[in-house]
């Protein structure tokens, strides 16, 4: 693990203890995935967050200007910690391992499901109870479609990865040849 996911990592449990006993740990949830996307859509925000010649605290209040009612108390704290420590650039681990720490803890599990082809709605929450059955956990899933699978569907959930791709089966077809 890099220093910078140890440190995410710290960072991020515990804003989820003081999230959980304040009952918002969705809430913050939501509001660290809107903090990050606003930071990584715009690249001048991220230069100025990095910037070392800028203070900590005009930093601080751009956010909190920028935020406004949409970010908690909770949040904002957070981020001026990480700001006022130079650790602005591990927002986005934080945000990453907040997300694991807060599903692990309500029982909860984030999928990405490749597939060829684009799943409809209903097919997507079909593969999501599929693989909540297999796990024994809520699973959250998101879809990237992956053409060069040919057929077929990848669930990585956390580091395990289920491979029922054509493009896997033709794989190890291949390898199994090969002995």
């Amino acid at each position: 693990m890099s220093r910078d996911a140890a440190v995410a990592k710290r960072y991020a449990k515990a804003l989820f203890e003081v999230a959980e006993k304040q009952q918002v740990v969705s809430e913050v949830e939501e509001q660290l995935k809107l903090v990050v996307q606003a930071l990584e859509q715009d690249a001048d925000v991220q230069k100025f967050l990095s910037l070392p010649s800028i203070d900590p605290a005009s930093k601080i209040a751009v956010l909190k200007t920028a935020f406004g009612d949409r970010v908690s108390a909770l949040v904002i704290n957070t981020l001026e910690i990480l700001i006022t420590r130079r650790r602005q650039d591990v927002i986005a681990d934080v945000y990453a391992a907040y997300t694991k720490v807060a599903g692990e803890s309500l029982g909860q599990a984030h999928a990405t499901v490749y597939t060829a082809h684009a799943l409809s709605d209903e097919e997507l929450a079909g593969v999501a109870a599929q693989f909540g059955q297999i796990t024994g956990k809520t699973i959250i899933a998101q879809q990237i479609v992956e053409p060069a699978l040919l057929g077929g569907v990848q669930v990585r959930i956390g580091d395990r990865l289920y491979d029922g791709s054509l493009s896997g089966k033709l794989e190890r077809l291949q390898k199994s040849f090969k002995i």
